[in-house]
Formats: C-alpha cells, sequence, structure tokens
C-alpha cells in the first residue's frame, strides 16, 4: 500500500501523519473542505496546517459529505485514513445535525462508496476517540470495576462534581480505560465518534477491508488551531494568555485528561497502517497518565512568563465528563506502541512554538455566550 488517502487531511492530526507519510516514501492525496473555523478565511495565507502540505500532497479541495468529492479522492488509493469530522463537545449538542451528517452521514457514504464501486482501497483507519467512553472506568472497593452514568445536573449545580455510582458509598478509583471498557457517551460527539467507529468495524470485513480504530485521547503539540474557541484546551488556555486574558476553569479545576503528543499519535496511525496485527482491531491512544485542568493552566502561565489571573468558577458544560484517562496495554502488545513524549517536555515544545505565532483574536468568550443561550453553561 502506497497510496493513502487521508480526510480531513489538512487538519492537525492529518497534516502531520501526511507529512511523516511522505517522508516515508507513500503518495499522499488530501480530502479537505478547509473549514474557516480551522483554516481562517484565506487558507493559503492564514493556515500553517494547509501550507504544510500543500505543494507535498494530491489535494481534492471538497467535502465527505459530497459522493463526487469521495469518489474522486478514493481513485487509485490503497487505504484511507478516515479523519474528517466536526469536533467538539460543547459545540456538538447544540449543533446536533451538523455533527451527525459529518460524521456519521459521511462515513456511511464512504462505507458505501466502497461497497458499491470500483476500488483498490485494502484498509480503513478511522479516527474514533475517548469521548465513547463516556464518564470513564473506574474501581468500587463494593462492586469491582464499575461505569457512572452523566453526572447530574443536581450534584454539579452543589458543587458536586465527582462521579457516583449506584450503591456504592466508598468514594470511587478512577481507573484506565481499556478497549473492552463500556462504551456510553455522554455527548453528540461522542455518540457520532461511536457510530463512525461501529459502522467502520462492521461494514469493512464484510467487503475485503482491514478496519482499524483509534481510540485518540486529548492530541496536542505545535500547529493545533489557536483561533478555534470550541476544541483543544490548551490551545484556548494559550490564546487567552497571548492576550494578556484571565483564564476561568470550569468545575473545581481537579477534572483530567490524558494529553498525548502530536508526534506519538502520527507513530501509532502509522502503525495501524503498516502492521497487520492492527487488521480489525481497536485501539486506545493515549500516554495512560491523567493531568488535572489547573495544572495544564499554571504550567502554560509559567512557560509563557504572562501573569494572568486564574479562577476556579464552579462553573460546568452539560456533556463534559469528569474524568479519562487511556490503558494503552493492548497498542503496546500488539503494535508495539510506546508514547516518547512526557507532558512536561510535550508542553515546553508546544509553548515554544505558540511563542513564534501571531497572536490570535481571543474568541473565548463569544462561545461561552453560545453555551449559555442553548443552556449547556451552568
Amino acid at each position: 500500500m502506497k497510496n493513502i488517502l487521508i480526510t480531513g487531511g489538512a487538519g492537525f492530526i492529518g497534516s502531520n501523519i501526511a507529512i511523516k507519510l511522505i517522508d516515508k516514501g507513500y503518495t499522499v492525496t488530501v480530502l479537505d473542505n478547509l473549514s474557516p473555523q480551522i483554516h481562517g478565511e484565506n487558507p493559503a495565507l492564514t493556515s500553517p496546517l494547509f501550507i504544510s502540505i500543500k505543494d507535498k500532497v494530491n489535494f481534492v479541495q471538497g467535502t465527505v459529505t459530497s459522493r463526487t468529492d469521495f469518489e474522486r479522492a478514493i481513485e487509485g488509493q490503497d487505504a484511507i485514513i478516515h479523519l474528517a469530522a466536526e469536533t467538539g463537545t460543547g459545540q456538538s449538542m447544540y449543533e446536533v445535525h451538523k455533527y451527525t451528517d459529518v460524521n456519521i452521514g459521511a462515513t456511511s457514504l464512504m462505507l458505501d462508496i466502497l461497497t458499491n464501486t470500483k476500488h483498490n482501497i485494502k484498509k480503513v483507519i478511522v479516527a474514533s476517540s475517548r469521548a465513547i467512553y463516556g464518564e470513564g472506568r473506574y474501581l468500587s472497593s463494593e462492586k469491582g470495576d464499575v461505569y457512572p452514568l452523566s453526572r447530574t445536573n443536581d450534584d454539579m449545580s452543589k458543587g458536586d462534581f465527582e462521579c457516583k455510582y449506584d450503591g456504592c458509598k466508598e468514594p470511587l478509583e478512577l481507573v484506565g480505560t481499556t478497549e473492552d471498557s463500556k462504551i456510553h457517551p455522554t455527548s453528540v460527539y461522542g455518540i457520532t465518534k461511536q457510530v463512525q467507529e461501529q459502522l467502520v468495524m462492521c461494514v469493512c470485513p464484510t467487503i475485503g477491508i482491514a478496519p482499524v480504530a483509534y481510540r485518540y485521547q486529548n492530541v496536542y503539540g505545535p500547529g493545533q488551531s489557536l483561533s478555534n474557541p470550541y476544541t483543544g484546551i490548551l490551545s484556548i488556555f494559550s490564546t487567552r494568555i497571548k492576550n494578556g486574558n484571565d483564564i476561568t476553569i470550569f468545575e473545581d479545576g481537579k477534572e483530567t485528561r490524558d494529553f498525548i503528543y502530536i508526534d506519538d499519535v502520527v507513530d501509532a496511525t502509522i502503525l495501524g497502517l503498516e502492521k497487520s496485527e492492527a487488521n480489525g482491531e481497536v485501539f486506545n491512544v493515549g500516554t495512560g497518565c491523567a493531568t488535572d485542568v489547573l495544572t495544564v493552566a499554571n504550567t502554560l502561565i509559567e512557560k509563557y512568563g504572562i501573569k494572568v489571573a486564574v479562577t476556579v468558577s464552579g462553573n460546568y458544560r452539560i456533556g463534559d465528563i469528569r474524568h479519562n484517562f487511556a490503558d494503552i496495554t493492548k497498542a503496546k502488545k500488539l503494535l508495539g506502541f510506546n508514547p516518547k513524549w512526557s507532558f512536561s517536555d510535550g508542553i515546553g515544545r508546544f509553548t515554544s512554538w505558540v511563542n513564534e505565532q501571531q497572536i490570535q483574536e481571543d474568541k473565548y468568550e463569544q462561545s461561552i455566550q453560545e453555551l449559555k443561550c442553548k443552556g449547556l453553561y451552568k
């Protein structure tokens, strides 16, 4: 397999995978609509991501929701890395049709094309998400492994943010989600990623195509959009700090995420392309370490050397999860995947890159107002 199609390949993850594949001798085609939310109004001038690949790949400007565009992009390809998607937990809760149309609809269109037309595709890698796990896996001293449901508005309005499970009186212990952990997303975004993954894993084997699904954790690094206020906590906080604006942290600041550096995500994805051991399998892609949001904010402030106030507000977003980090034992065993970047090293590289960029307009308050208007910010 030498000809690789990357949908959403001008995005943060896709462009980095494209460059690495080209360096390894692959021929890469990219299908991307160059969304202004990510690339700005004039991508050839305003999008470092697009600029980094536009002269190195066969670029098809189009949308994954168009059969014509998709068929044109698939022609002559050996494998597809399907990354194109609408992202953002909060935004998905009020742009429901858009998220389902792009994430689920486009994936079903891709599979329909692969089922009913002549092509050379031998493998499809789909980008799933840690969001499908919802509140994740916990250990109860009374009941063993448990999977809490969404936290209630009642509890969170009182400042009680930790997850609970029926009948458990003792506090729950957070543990890493394994690939066989319960799937129970708490947001529209999470639901769409679950369905994307299941569609690919269900249909591809029936038509002789090897499927691989990657449940990415929170991916960060140089190149991610600094102007998109809807996703990417490191970018959002960085833009706030660089504009001299204070940071407001949701809940109590102790909520955690598994932050994985972009280079490690690229390596994991390419392992799935090249290794037959990945065929038919689903993998977590993370570091296996949880970092709380307050630590993220304070680390960024220290790295930039810009003093801004940090307020732990007690406010919260409907659909957000409390904690989640990945158990990556399976990826280590089957793929030989081992993250090379610690959070400390990765954040240093990321902030150095941000310091070289033009300061972006801070649109965070606008995104919060949208959530408030939809009743999703409490």
